[in-house]
């Protein structure tokens, strides 16, 4: 074992008082922020000491302590004892003394209460922390979760995302209204075909599109739920073909864990999806995008529209849209998994199945509601609330107004509903 490395597993046992455990096994793994930075991590599987001979892989024993830290920084990214069970002494806390618990936090992470992150909710033996930037709501959010047995045990502990340091915020005073806004308003307001799977019918509603307002309220930025695709180049290629190719094409098995030596961790290797994609390789895939066009959807040249590239897990991945559809909840869409050295595509994944219920239902009935009337129902229903977003084209979290409505007007009849009641 690299003595770099256990000494790292050492650290975590005293740490984390695993004296009454031993390590099953552990791993190297690496990965990116919003910030184009390389993180690597040790996770470590701890079993406890009565527990021998273990050689089921598809599940851990009850006790065992799974761990990842940051393997330069050394603060824990997650701590999490299956089943909830702990039999560590020392790792204990008094869910009554907030105080105690968020200290211990600040240290851990090194983050600021109040400052960097706040107590979003609270459940049974849970407290669950939010990214903030001084009260201010933060996308992409950081989360960190604790969880406490009935003694008070640490069960787990999570920190997931990045949370920003004072280098990446552009601080300035929120000046947006919703009076300022509202022709953008206006223009998120979207006619949308909802599924309603009880009644097997699409329902038509007019409701608005969640979006960012810049500060300066001239310019917007979309609303990601997720953002895996964090560098991701942006394009709008309509795909068209000529020639047919009768091969039938045959997808290969993709691997997605990558072996990362002690060397390349410790030596902070910066991470290849980190590289940018060059304008050879974009015409490489899109070559090859084609071909892969041709035999899957063989009658659909012209068809699909080619709307990312990035890199993942060692991958290039496109991401493409059916070029006319109506506009749905749910949108028809594939994903190519693209080999970064020969540019071929490997293999892809469709969402048609998944859609499949949703085209069976009755279609939509007739629109009886004008865009201008649904406005004027749901114009005390929407929200502009204050957010830090981080824009990737400038490098820097910028505060943005976010652009919401939980409400929705039926188009068919008028009526005002929830949006979750759809």
């Amino acid at each position: 074992m690299d003595k770099r490395i256990k000494e790292l597993i050492d650290y975590t046992k005293e740490k984390y008082c695993l004296h009454a455990y031993y390590l099953h096994t552990f791993d190297i793994n690496r990965s990116t922020t919003i910030f184009k930075d390389t993180v690597y991590s040790l996770s470590m599987e701890w079993f406890p000491n009565h527990i021998k001979n273990w050689d089921d892989e598809t599940y851990n024993p009850e006790g065992t302590a799974c761990i990842e830290i940051d393997i330069h920084s050394r603060k824990t990214k997650h701590v999490i004892f299956s089943e909830g069970i702990s039999i560590v002494d020392g790792m204990t806390f008094d869910l009554n003394n907030r105080h105690e618990i968020i200290m211990w936090i600040e240290k851990e992470t090194g983050l600021n209460y109040g400052r960097q992150f706040e107590l979003w909710k609270e459940e049974e033996r849970e407290l669950h922390f939010k990214e903030f930037i001084d009260g201010v709501a933060v996308s992409p959010s950081g989360h960190i979760t604790l969880k406490l047995d009935k003694e008070g045990r640490l069960t787990l502990f999570s920190v997931y995302g990045q949370f920003q340091s004072d280098k990446f915020v552009k601080q300035e005073k929120y000046l947006l209204s919703l009076e300022q806004v509202e022709k953008l308003a206006k223009e998120q307001l979207k006619l949308v075909e909802f599924p309603v799977i009880e009644q097997k019918k699409l329902v038509p509603a007019f409701a608005i599109e969640e979006i960012y307002i810049k500060n300066n309220c001239f310019s917007t930025l979309p609303f990601e739920i997720f953002v895996d695709d964090k560098f991701s180049l942006q394009m709008d290629k309509v795909i068209e073909w000529d020639d047919n190719i009768q091969k039938t094409f045959q997808g290969k098995i993709l691997s997605l864990i990558e072996n990362v030596t002690p060397d390349q961790a410790f030596q902070w290797e910066p991470h290849p999806d980190l590289r940018p994609i060059t304008e050879e390789e974009i015409k490489k895939c899109v070559s090859n995008i084609k071909k892969f066009l041709s035999q899957e959807y063989t009658n659909d040249s012209g068809k699909w529209a080619l709307k990312s590239l990035y890199r993942d897990k060692g991958y290039i991945h496109a991401i493409l849209k059916a070029k006319e559809q109506k506009e749905r909840v749910f949108k028809r869409k594939v994903k190519l998994f693209i080999d970064p050295e020969t540019y071929q595509v490997l293999n892809y994944m469709d969402n048609k199945p998944f859609l499949k219920m949703y085209m069976e239902l009755d279609e939509a009935e007739e629109i009886k509601i004008s865009k201008e009337d649904a406005f004027e129902k749901l114009k005390d229903f929407i929200e502009l609330t204050p957010y830090y977003v981080y824009d990737f084209e400038q490098g820097y979290y910028i505060l943005c107004g976010k652009l919401d409505c939980q409400y929705a007007v039926k188009a068919n009849n008028g009526e005002v509903v929830k949006l979750n009641e759809m």
